[in-house]
């Protein structure tokens, strides 16, 4: 039996862990430069906001008001406007992952057979674990995150991982199952029947309309499907797909993430830009970022590229490449850094303006399998001085933070970054943004 642990409207979450005063209020969390509503609280989508609905649009149709405002202004905005008001978040990914890793800590203490899916979602395999009813089961781990950790979260418990996120729903969907759902044989005719091809994990919307041209338009009617046709429409992943929603288990639970072939890192600049320090501090804060996965990981790189792009929207659409290769692979954050702005400063005439960067990582290899080579281009002491130099750099950032060491080039300026106008304080990840208890008045406890 597999069990899927999903966090209520996460990034949300996060936020009212912090301001309980939101709670039973709409709520959004906006993407990369306040762009467009990433995370909803069921209150801002019982308003009719969609996900990825543009911030100016609901500006349009709603007042957003901004996290800073005191709990009597957001209270006299809503009884004196006509205009109904949500409040609005820049998203904040240092105090969301932390809150991540706690949920995770917490359910691996519960059963060490888990595969930690995303952010907000774990697949847990129970089949180790001694328990005689499974919703209630569900119901307590639900509580105990939720005392411990602060995170609503729902629980779907089913013999395979897609009969899980169906159940999971159902959790979601309906109040009176508190929380936590398990999806037995008895019940899977009819939840299966109510539940739309659509919503099934897997499929998509390429996939939805092609079904439904079939006469496939629910769950149940997958199951139904001869395995051979659900191939021809789907591909393998659809003869998984129908065993997994009739009860076979075809996903297993993948406790060690794949390595990875390739990492990339990109983002868009808070406003165009032709100062060459900005370009630099956003390609070397990038690179940082990428090979801090590349050295979590325990992998080098061979080859790294940066990509400068300049706004899609706007004529004359160009965009700048440029790469480097090592005669040695590296993760190595300062060779990384500092070849990839000589290769661009080679390219760029200073006179474009840019709107955004990716960096690229290919060529990874397992840090233990590097081998050196009959030409002696591969200098094995320095090779193990990089190396020294990357895990103290990493362990000064893991006690002090990620802002404790940075390269240089990183500080030039901070233009180029997204705009974050609507950031709520990083909790539980910055010590100078750590929340503030005040007593108002002594109590004597004797």
């Amino acid at each position: 039996m597999y069990a899927l642990i999903d966090a209520n409207n996460f990034f949300v979450s996060c936020e009212r862990l912090f301001r309980p005063d939101l709670e039973g209020k709409p709520v959004v969390v906006l993407s990369s430069n306040d762009g467009c509503a990433i995370s909803r609280s069921n209150e801002a989508k019982a308003l009719g906001i969609k996900m990825g609905e543009p911030l100016f649009k609901l500006k349009e149709r709603f007042q957003v008001l901004e996290p800073k405002s005191s709990q009597r202004e957001n209270a006299r905005h809503t009884s004196n406007d006509r205009q109904e008001s949500i409040v609005s978040f820049s998203a904040n990914f240092e105090l969301y992952g932390d809150i991540s890793e706690r949920i995770s800590s917490l359910v691996t203490s519960i059963t060490p057979h888990i595969e930690l899916y995303s952010v907000d979602e774990s697949f847990l395999d129970l089949s180790a674990l001694d328990i005689t009813n499974y919703t209630e089961w569900g119901r307590v781990v639900r509580a105990r995150i939720l005392h411990d950790i602060g995170i609503p979260v729902s629980i779907g418990i089913a013999p395979t991982k897609t009969l899980c996120k169906i159940a999971t729903d159902q959790a979601k969907k309906h109040p009176e199952l508190l929380g936590a759902y398990h999806l037995t044989p008895a019940d899977m005719p009819d939840v299966l029947a109510a539940t739309p091809v659509q919503d099934i994990w897997g499929i998509g919307r390429k996939l939805a309309p092609l079904l439904r041209a079939e006469g496939i338009s629910t769950a149940l009617d997958v199951t139904h499907m001869r395995p051979k046709r659900a191939q021809q429409l789907m591909g393998i992943h659809g003869r998984q797909l129908q065993a997994e929603l009739s009860g076979t288990r075809c996903l297993p639970l993948q406790q060690q993430t794949k390595p990875q072939y390739m990492i990339m890192r990109g983002r868009q600049f808070g406003a165009d830009t032709t100062d060459f320090n900005a370009i630099e501090a956003a390609v070397t804060s990038l690179a940082s970022r990428a090979t801090a996965e590349l050295r979590r990981e325990q992998q080098l790189t061979q080859h790294a590229s940066v990509t400068l792009r300049t706004n899609r929207t706007r004529p004359n659409y160009t965009k700048l490449f440029a790469e480097v290769h090592f005669t040695s692979p590296t993760a190595d954050i300062g060779t990384i850094s500092s070849q990839l702005i000589q290769a661009i400063s080679r390219l760029s005439t200073g006179h474009q303006s840019y709107h955004a960067a990716e960096v690229l990582l290919t060529g990874l290899t397992k840090i233990s399998h590097l081998q050196t080579d009959v030409f002696g281009e591969v200098d094995l002491p320095e090779h193990n001085r990089d190396n020294a130099r990357m895990e103290a750099f990493d362990s000064i950032r893991a006690k002090y933070g990620s802002h404790a060491i940075r390269p240089a080039a990183e500080t030039l300026t901070s233009s180029w970054e997204p705009r974050r106008n609507l950031l709520s304080p990083r909790h539980t990840s910055d010590w100078a943004e750590l929340p503030v208890a005040r007593a108002d008045k002594m109590v004597d406890i004797y």
